[in-house]
């Protein structure tokens, strides 16, 4: 027995009271309503309408059911419309693994993006390497995450990609900070600091590829997971790093310069286990996309040769 649908029957012939004009609101004969209407009394035992005088009358039974009725079909479109919005990815919580050196204003943008279009959906966003989303993901413990290319992984599926051009980070005393742009072959002689291979194997060798193609062997190799730690390592005289302009924006005594040629590009793209997709998995794919995109705003042009780096004042003893 379909039981909504006799209940939704009912409903509506209770508050008309006139099996005429309940049937033409519906969109059905007569005859299928009043056979309806029967097949509920029988299945709940007990008359529903009082058809003993001219006018339809709802007996007390009935006037009980119709506040229940009410409730009840309520509650099931309530149902229905949380199970399509669970099916859309609207709902629930997306696990979502992003890189350490994502600029603070890219997960804003993020979480404010994807608040305004599922705002009923909790984005777990949770910082990782590339590395470490590859292993979660494979272990089920993440639903998406932003990797850094080339990645070797049959069972995932990828994203639209962005290219994010990288520039060399440099202390502002360095001679090489009085150019616009940067060679990689300039580089000769410096050390250079990078995020273990550990954490995105193939996105390291990537790098000491291109360095060597374009006449630029580091002297030393340091490690750096943490952006802070890598700065500090710049600051110190360590080497020099490829990071994009917005990490070299939280230290003024570093300067970031474009590399000639843009030789090194990082490519970031969501990615997902082929095999257990999350409703919600396409949407922050594509959203990630464009937030990413639109953070590549040009940098500004380069300080004059022979200007002053920066404007702060050290004080004695300070």
């Amino acid at each position: 027995m379909d039981l909504s649908r006799h209940l939704r029957y009912f409903v509506v012939t209770a508050e008309e009271l006139h099996f005429g004009r309940a049937a033409e609101i519906i969109g059905i004969a007569q005859p299928p309503l009043s056979q309806s209407i029967q097949r509920l009394e029988r299945e709940l035992g007990v008359a529903l309408f009082d058809r003993s005088r001219r006018q339809v009358a709802l007996t007390t039974a009935g006037r009980l059911l119709l506040d229940e009725a009410r409730d009840l079909l309520a509650r099931e479109q309530r149902l229905r419309l949380l199970m399509r919005k669970a099916a859309d990815g609207a709902l629930g919580t997306l696990r979502a693994g992003v890189p350490p050196e994502t600029p603070a204003v890219s997960l804003q943008a993020l979480s404010r993006r994807l608040g305004e279009e599922v705002p009923e959906l909790d984005v777990d966003l949770q910082e990782l390497t590339t590395a470490e989303q590859l292993r979660l993901l494979a272990s089920g413990h993440l639903d998406v995450g932003l990797v850094h290319h080339p990645v070797e992984a049959a069972d995932l599926r990828f994203g639209p990609s962005v290219d994010v051009p990288l520039g060399v980070v440099l202390p502002r005393t360095s001679p090489l900070a009085r150019l616009r742009e940067v060679g990689l072959g300039d580089l000769a002689g410096h050390g250079l600091i990078l995020a273990p291979r550990t954490t995105a194997p193939g996105w390291y060798d990537h790098v000491l590829e291109v360095c060597r193609e374009h006449g630029f062997t580091p002297s030393l190799l340091r490690h750096a997971r943490n952006p802070e730690f890598l700065l500090g390592l710049v600051l110190g005289g360590h080497g020099v790093a490829f990071e994009q302009e917005t990490l070299a924006r939280r230290e003024p005594r570093v300067a970031w310069r474009a590399l000639t040629d843009g030789p090194l590009l990082r490519t970031v793209s969501a990615a997902w286990p082929a095999d257990m997709t999350h409703p919600a998995v396409l949407r922050f794919a594509t959203t990630a996309a464009e937030v990413i995109a639109g953070d590549q705003a040009p940098p500004p042009p380069a300080a004059p040769v022979g200007s002053r780096p920066w404007s702060v004042v050290y004080t004695a003893g300070g």
